[in-house]
């Protein structure tokens, strides 16, 4: 595994320091003497006596709009251009920049959490992100509640992502796509089918493993292949399953663990295996002209997630962002986009449009589930603040070595 610098998130770098020096286990990061440290971490992290208060909307006066986003997330044609995004220019007025700026949500919040804590604008005035990043923003009073009536398409949103915990009605938040974590094998290189956990620690993969630096994703699917309900875990459970992650670096199975990029893995074919997600793998897949990547959810499961838009309270084009939001909730634009994202969309309308577009893609599981794929994945239950530092911490340091 490449060995990386020390987390930018101030707190998470201070307890992998406290744990290097003092040798410490990790399940012992919440007790004895580290409390207090977590403790106060917890504090500063905290959201602030007075609340912020949103930027001055000009939308009315400034037609342009900016939207932070990770790869291969977007409809894009040979040019380079995004064809449903071009629409919305041409249709609203509004000049719309896509910035590909997300590469795993950690490394996209050390970058602009300084700013969000100002109130200042961090340069996106719509980002997306997973549920679980949104909703610290959220906790932290970092977005701008919606007005509803920019974005009367929102009554398109599938039932059952309307009330999360963290935004009940969803007055700052709105889903963009959702998505799998799973296996994924080289149909080429690898002889034998990659179906579990236990595969990817074969001896014809040792080393050219690639895992997900998104903790939720990696841990969750390795929880699951111990037979641990990853909606309801315990800490101990946790660390069982980080454990073999260290174990599995230490012994050299797994090559790197990567945010979006460990697709130049699989491409470059350093990695030949590994616990993926699911889009990008149809996506390289287009690319490649065949099936040379197969995607596969295991027995014990796999991981839902979903990416989510928000309004950062910094943001001086609000209603811009609103309505950018609103167009890609209208069923035959999110149709378009998930039949070349490949990703789940959220947005109710879009398999009927989808079958107008390619009946196969309207078929296709990993965009448009159905009931026994969805039975086969979970989504990794919320975390309190503390066991957010303190798994993060503990999953940073096996990154690390």
């Amino acid at each position: 595994m490449n060995k990386q610098n020390l987390p930018e998130d101030p707190i998470i770098r201070e307890l992998v320091q406290h744990a290097r020096a003092a040798q410490i286990s990790r399940r012992a990061l919440l007790g004895g003497a580290f409390g207090g440290a977590i403790a106060l971490s917890l504090a500063a992290c905290a959201p602030g006596e007075q609340a912020l208060v949103a930027a001055e909307d000009i939308s009315d006066s400034d037609p342009t709009v900016n939207w932070a986003n990770w790869p291969l997330y977007l409809d894009e044609d040979d040019a380079g251009n995004h064809p449903t995004l071009d629409a919305f220019t041409a249709a609203t007025g509004i000049a719309a920049k896509y910035l590909v700026d997300v590469d795993d949500n950690n490394s996209y919040f050390a970058k602009v959490k300084d700013q969000l804590a100002l109130g200042q604008d961090i340069g996106a005035d719509t980002v997306c992100l997973t549920e679980w990043m949104v909703s610290r923003w959220i906790r932290r009073g970092w977005t701008q509640e919606f007005n509803l009536e920019n974005i009367p398409n929102h009554a398109n949103l599938v039932e059952t992502l309307l009330n999360p915990d963290f935004d009940p009605g969803r007055k700052s938040s709105l889903p963009w796509q959702g998505g799998f974590a799973g296996l994924v094998y080289n149909s080429d290189l690898v002889t034998e089918p990659v179906v579990s956990v236990a595969d990817l620690w074969r001896e014809d993969l040792q080393g050219r493993v690639v895992v997900l630096s998104e903790m939720r994703d990696t841990l969750g699917v390795m929880m699951s292949s111990q037979g641990v309900d990853i909606t309801k875990f315990t800490a101990d459970e946790f660390y069982n399953a980080l454990d073999e992650v260290e174990a599995r670096v230490t012994d050299g199975y797994i090559r790197n663990i990567k945010g979006n990029s460990y697709s130049e893995d699989l491409v470059s074919e350093d990695a030949l295996a590994g616990i993926v997600w699911s889009g990008d793998i149809t996506v390289l897949n287009l690319e490649a002209g065949y099936e040379k990547w197969k995607f596969v959810l295991p027995d014990s499961g796999g991981t839902f997630w979903n990416d989510t838009f928000m309004v950062p309270i910094g943001s001086p084009r609000k209603t811009n962002a609103e309505k950018l939001i609103n167009w890609y909730y209208d069923p035959a634009i999110a149709a378009q986009v998930a039949a070349w994202v490949n990703y789940v969309t959220p947005v109710n309308g879009a398999y009927e449009e989808a079958i107008k577009i390619d009946p196969a893609l309207a078929e296709n599981q990993l965009i448009f589930p159905n009931a026994d794929t969805l039975s086969q994945v979970s989504i990794f239950r919320s975390l309190s603040d503390a066991e957010e530092n303190e798994f993060q911490a503990a999953f940073q340091g096996v990154l690390l070595g």
